[in-house]
């Protein structure tokens, strides 16, 4: 499920987990539509030689990132974080008992941007889970060198608690590796199915000591069998140095006899005063079959100039199987934003993407995404390709896995042609799996 956009202080991020900095100092930009690649907006880094856009594509279970410099194209404009292999999040029960490595290179075929290149270790240590992974660009000497660095440590502090740390590194004024963030998120399962967890943002100040810049507070539990709750409170900063409650965050769900899921999530800001205001509701119907969740309806609705709340957006989502060993999913997006076109109060489509997946006999498997979207010099004229991504994995020698990853746009012509190859190796024996989801019902 990608990441759902929540509205702040006339700002947008994507959860409330992304409110806060990457590294370096966040700066939270105003609100911004999917970029051209799909790829969910998540908020802007700034750092000594410039802002970084950055991007997750939360549709996909690997996760993967894309960091944009907003810089001139000679330097780094796109890295993709191991190709899709890195995990977001890291939970002591998601990793497998074995360490491995993978490798990838990023390059643009037309040779007018700076090459990188990626590296990841995951080692299994005493119970201890850590992730490494190092983003490298070609210097001007030719020579790669430290871009970025992270660090993800899980340890399981006791049968109920489950502890991650995670440090991001960059390089100072004098080219030496440089804390630049620290995240910990302490996950505590308490009887009857609650589940609490606090996270916190710690940025290094001028002397390099780290100071709390957020916390998360999140209390999910059990209300009735089929129906859970969570909630979750975000303390931000205030004038007297402490923190306070900025955002508020309420999700319902509701599981129905014939396995459907009701979900609402309610969302809302501080005023200042003591008092919350309603920013922005999100509910829908999730349908499963099998235990898989075959399509979802989602609207979101938000206050309008007479503080009524109305549909803004809706994304409807359709998974189905078109033979064996393939699948098809298809999200369409609408929206009353349509670009190139004043606001009204209908809804229309403005973005759908189609997304293939096929299993070959050898083990591997290949991904086809494309993303068609509305035309803002003709929104009348209908939904027209403006990306696709071909993502091939084939089984390589002793248990290894090779990926290649090619990104095409069109041209002034509409051909579609490559403009980012990202190709790489990896041990993780997560990479290679065949899809055992059941085949649609007849209808």
């Amino acid at each position: 499920m990608a990441p759902s956009r929540e509205s702040w202080q006339g700002l947008s991020y994507h959860s409330v987990s992304e409110l806060e900095c990457f590294s370096f100092h966040c700066h939270i930009r105003g609100h911004k539509e999917p970029n051209r690649t799909g790829q969910e907006w998540e908020g802007v880094l700034g750092g000594p030689e410039g802002n970084i856009e950055v991007y997750s594509d939360g549709g996909r279970k690997s996760g993967f990132m894309i960091f944009r410099r907003l810089l001139k194209s000679s330097v780094l404009p796109s890295v993709t974080v191991l190709l899709g292999f890195a995990q977001l999040c890291l939970s002591q029960n998601a990793s497998s008992n074995q360490s491995w490595t993978a490798r990838s290179q990023q390059e643009d075929p037309s040779g007018g941007m700076n090459p990188t290149r990626t590296s990841e270790i995951h080692t299994v240590v005493d119970g201890r889970v850590i992730d490494k992974t190092l983003v490298e660009t070609l210097g001007p000497d030719g020579q790669y060198v430290l871009y970025s660095e992270t660090e993800k440590e899980s340890v399981r502090v006791n049968d109920t608690t489950v502890r991650n740390i995670e440090r991001s590194f960059g390089l100072g004024p004098d080219g030496e590796r440089t804390l630049t963030q620290e995240r910990q998120t302490e996950s505590r399962s308490l009887p009857g199915g609650e589940e609490r967890v606090v996270r916190t943002i710690s940025n290094p100040d001028a002397n390099g000591a780290l100071q709390l810049v957020q916390r998360e507070l999140e209390d999910s539990k059990q209300l009735s069998p089929g129906a859970r709750e969570k909630t979750t409170t975000v303390l931000t900063p205030d004038l007297n140095g402490g923190l306070t409650p900025a955002v508020q965050i309420v999700e319902r769900e509701v599981q129905s006899g014939d396995g459907n899921i009701d979900f609402k999530k309610t969302t809302e800001l501080s005023d200042g005063t003591g008092h919350w205001q309603l920013s922005e509701v999100r509910e829908g119907t999730s349908k499963q079959e099998n235990g898989q969740i075959r399509s979802k309806d989602e609207r979101v609705l938000r206050p309008d100039s007479n503080g009524n709340l109305a549909v803004v957006e809706r994304t409807v989502s359709k998974q189905g199987d078109a033979g064996p060993g393939e699948k098809r999913d298809t999200i369409d997006k609408y929206s009353t934003n349509v670009p190139g076109q004043a606001g009204n109060d209908s809804l229309q489509l403005v973005q759908r993407e189609i997304t293939v997946q096929q299993n070959s006999a050898a083990g591997g498997h290949s991904t086809t995404r494309q993303i068609e979207q509305a035309n803002p010099g003709d929104p009348s004229d209908g939904l027209r390709v403006t990306e696709e991504t071909i993502n091939i994995v084939k089984p390589g020698a002793s248990g290894a896995a090779e990926e290649k990853r090619t990104i095409l746009t069109p041209d002034s012509d509409g051909r579609l042609g490559e403009v980012w190859v990202d190709v790489g190796k990896t041990s993780n024996p997560s990479v290679i799996q065949v899809d055992t989801r059941p085949p649609a019902k007849p209808q």
